[in-house]
Formats: C-alpha cells, structure tokens, sequence
C-alpha cells in the first residue's frame, strides 16, 4: 500500500471503531471521530512534506488491476492540484468534527451513524482527488453522494428531506451524463488499441477523436461537474442544501465536496478534450461571469444567512470556473489557490453562522443585531471570515481572486474587467449582513447570548490563521500549486500571452 491508500483508509478504520464502540458511550464516539481526523490531518500534512514540488508528474502513483475484464483499475496519484484540494479536506475534517461537537443531536440515526458517515466522506473525499483511473472516480464520485445524502435528509433542519432528494436528483443526473461519456471513452479505446479507464491512456485519444466525439463527450462530463460546482444555470439546489444542512456538514459541501466539480473540470475535461475545451471556453466564461454576478445579487437579497454564504459561494464558483477556463498558468494558479482558501473562508461563515443560530434560534440576519457588544469574540470571527469572503487585501482569497483577474485580463480583458464589477457587489453582500448582525443598537433577545466557549474557540483559530496567514504568505501553497498549474496550461497548447509596449517612434 502506498501513502495515498493508508490516507484514504484511515477514516474508514476510525469508522469501523465507531460501528463496534458502545452505542450508549456518544462522547467515547465523538473521541474516535476525533482522533481519527486529526490522524488523518497529519498524515496529510506528511504527506505534504514528501511531496516534490518542482515535479510535475502524479506522485505516490499506484495502480493494480480491479475488475481486468473490462481494464478497470485501482490507480492512485497527485499532481500539486490534486493535493492542495485532498489537504484541504484532511485539515477542515477535525475542524469540523470539533466545531460540531453536538450536531449529532435531534438526527434520526444518533452520534454513532453521523459520525461513521463523516468519516466515509472523508475516504470519499481522497479517493476521488487521488483517482487516476477514470472508472475509479466515477465511483468515488457517485458514493459521495450517499453519506452527504444522509447526513442533510437525517441530521438537517427545515425541509432536510427536499433538500436532500434535491441535491440528490441534480447530482445523480450529472453523473449518468457523466457515465455516458466514460463509456464512450471506453469503446473510442478499444477501437485504437486495447479498452482501458487509464487517464494517461484516454488523454492520447483527443488525437483521433472527431471535434463532433469530443465536443459531446466533453458535454458529459462538464455538465456533471458544472452540477457539482454548482455553475449557473445549474446551482439551484445548492441554496436548498446549505440552508437545510448542519454547519459542519455544509462545511464539507461547500468546502471540499463543490470543488470535486472544479478539480474535475482541470483533471478530466482539459486534459481528456483539450479541443473541445477551447471550442466551448468563449461559453463557459460567459456562464463563469454571470455566476459570478447573479450569485452577488441574490446574496445581496438574501434575508437567511445560511442561504446568504450559499449565494456568495456561486459568485465563488464563478471565479474559480473562470480562472480554469481562462488558459494562463496565472489565472489556473489562482483558481487552484481560491479552491482553497475559499474552503477555509466558508468554513469559518457557517461555522461560526451555525453557533450565532443555535444561541438564537433563528437564522434571519436581521435578528442578529448588537451582536458585537454581547459576544465580540463570536463577532469578530464572523467579521474577519466575511472580510475574507470579500477578498480584503490581507486575507487569503484577495491573492487568488487577484490571481484569476490578473491571469484572465490577459487572455479576456472584458470577461475580467466585467467580473471585477462582482468585487463592488461582495462589498455589498458581506458588508450590510456585517452591519445588521454586529453592529448597531442590540437586537431584543440577544442580551443574554453567550459568546463563543472554549472548545468553540479551539475550533475556530485554525481557520482565522489560516485566512490571514496566507493572506501574508501563500508563497508554500502557490510552490505546490505552479508548476501543476502551468503544466496543465501548457498541455492544452497555451503559453501566457507576452506583455506589450508602446514605443514611440
């Protein structure tokens, strides 16, 4: 077994002790669950450590036969993307686990189902970004579906139960287009050699494929991720999910899970139909900015403020899609980099939007005014993780929201100069909630509320340094990140576009 095996099957061992621990000791549960994520976070890091930055080939590459009737393999390895989005969801799991010490509580199931459901997510999590054989993914890719399923539909509030059918339905569509263009793959392989799922093998196919072949095939598998990202049109059932889900399990949705669809969109979609992807970049950039403005406005308008994070995130998505699409190893840079740091960014909204609902027992923002003066600590953790939201010179997502408009000014000026008009509308989203929540004369019953407690605390520093830290100095990610970037950039038939001069004559 190699590094990337033992990683993914850490939680599944933590799961297993979970399965046979007492079922009367919850707080033994919540330990294992614990334990095993932070297990998990510093092998990841290790891991890490190990990596050569400097090499662009996968890394820590296994691969042994699974089903070889039909070629189908158990093949691992990561490029620097690859690794920065499975650190990712290592390190926001214990965050999570601790954050949520109680979200077990009122679900159908118990602490025992929740957290073995956690914990197969996260399996679920590194297998799919690991995954170098296409059938692989596709697996990881759809039983991701069923603990998240779960965990909204058994654990959630409000409509749980629409909203997990909902996010369900949309995401089990784009993994049936999905299917259907692996399969196309798969018979276009046997045709030119011998059938296989082998990402590197199916890559070399782009050469005899049809523009016609491709541009469907790639259909397939965007559509699927698009669903997943969520891009607009196909983001409608986000909103749902992040309202209906708990804090922590919105969380890993929207921090790690959402990125599946943009790690899908450089891993498969650039790499296996690099033609078709330059045929339908001019489309996919204007879905991109349009994500990005239609997701500031309605979280301008949004009254809810789980709904509220959801919306900014769409915006988010918005950026990232279009640094991916925008050809420039700047721009891939900065999107890889804002996958990241937007997971760190969410996490601490609906982290600490979770403990605001639970003290007050409402989720309308307006109802959380004079927050400031009863529970500053809470207050200044949502102030600063709204600040990042935002792209506050200082703060993380500033450098790669920087990066994406830099790296797609050069390639599509109007598409960058367009999106830079979300940045006016983030100050607005992020802004008036900040202003209506913290500030102000004190909301009547919000007098008594307790500010955030010591475990709370714990749970929530990692992520604030995080966010500044790297607002500092995300010199170590960007050493891991670059040369992938620039490599996959370079493979569609790119080179960053030359500066130019006026010279006076």
């Amino acid at each position: 077994m190699t590094t990337l095996t033992i990683l993914g099957l850490l939680p599944l061992l933590g799961a297993l002790a979970i399965a046979i621990a007492p079922k009367s000791n919850e707080l033994l549960t919540k330990q294992i669950a614990l334990a095993t994520t932070l297990i998990v976070a510093i092998a990841g890091i290790l891991t890490t450590v190990q990596f050569d930055f400097a090499d662009t080939s996968l890394q820590f590459v296994e691969s042994h036969d699974w089903i070889p009737a039909f070629g189908i393999k158990y093949a691992l390895g990561v490029d620097g993307i690859a690794l920065v989005l499975i650190l990712l969801s290592v390190l926001l799991a214990p965050i999570v686990v601790l954050a949520g010490w109680n979200e077990s509580e009122g679900g159908r199931w118990g602490a025992k189902t929740f957290y073995i459901l956690l914990l197969t997510l996260e399996t679920m999590m590194i297998g799919v970004f690991a995954s170098t054989d296409v059938f692989l993914f596709y697996v990881f890719f759809e039983a991701m579906l069923i603990p998240v399923y779960f965990l909204i539909g058994g654990y959630g509030t409000g409509e749980r139960a629409a909203a997990a059918v909902k996010f369900l339905l949309y995401s089990l569509f784009g993994g049936l287009l999905m299917l259907a263009s692996i399969i196309g793959l798969y018979v276009i392989s046997g045709k030119n050699g011998s059938h296989t799922f082998d990402i590197n093998e199916l890559s070399k196919l782009s050469q005899v494929m049809s523009p016609t072949t491709q541009n469907l095939l790639f259909l397939g598998f965007f559509i699927a991720f698009a669903i997943k990202a969520p891009v607009w049109p196909l983001h409608t059932w986000l909103p749902d999910a992040a309202q209906s889900a708990t804090p922590g399990t919105s969380v890993l949705l929207l921090g790690v899970l959402d990125k599946v669809g943009t790690f899908g969109m450089i891993r498969y979609c650039l790499t296996l139909f690099p033609d078709a992807s330059k045929t339908f970049t001019p489309v996919i950039i204007v879905f991109a900015v349009i994500s990005i403005l239609y997701g500031a406005f309605l979280a301008i308008g949004a009254r809810d403020i789980k709904r509220l994070i959801a919306y900014t995130s769409i915006s988010h998505f918005g950026f990232i899609t279009m640094g991916i699409f925008a050809m420039t190893s700047q721009a891939q840079s900065g999107a890889t980099l804002y996958m990241f740091n937007h997971g760190f960014s969410t996490a601490a909204l609906f982290l600490v939007a979770g403990w605001m609902i639970s003290r007050r027992k409402s989720s309308t923002i307006a109802d959380f005014g004079g927050l400031q003066r009863v529970t500053p600590v809470m207050a200044w953790s949502f102030f600063i993780a709204g600040m990042s939201s935002l792209a506050l010179p200082g703060l993380s997502s500033f450098v790669s929201e920087f990066l994406v408009l830099v790296g797609t000014f050069t390639r599509y000026p109007v598409a960058a100069v367009v999106a830079t008009f979300g940045i006016v509308l983030a100050a607005l989203y992020i802004l008036i909630p900040v202003q209506r929540a913290l500030h102000g004369p004190t909301t009547p019953g919000n007098e008594n509320l307790s500010d955030l407690n010591l475990r709370e605390k714990i749970a929530i520093a990692p992520v604030i340094a995080v966010i500044v830290v790297l607002g500092f100095y995300p010199s170590p990610l960007l050493k891991i990140i670059n040369p992938s970037a620039a490599y996959v950039v370079s493979q569609q038939g790119f080179s960053d576009p030359a500066p130019t001069m006026n010279e006076d004559k």
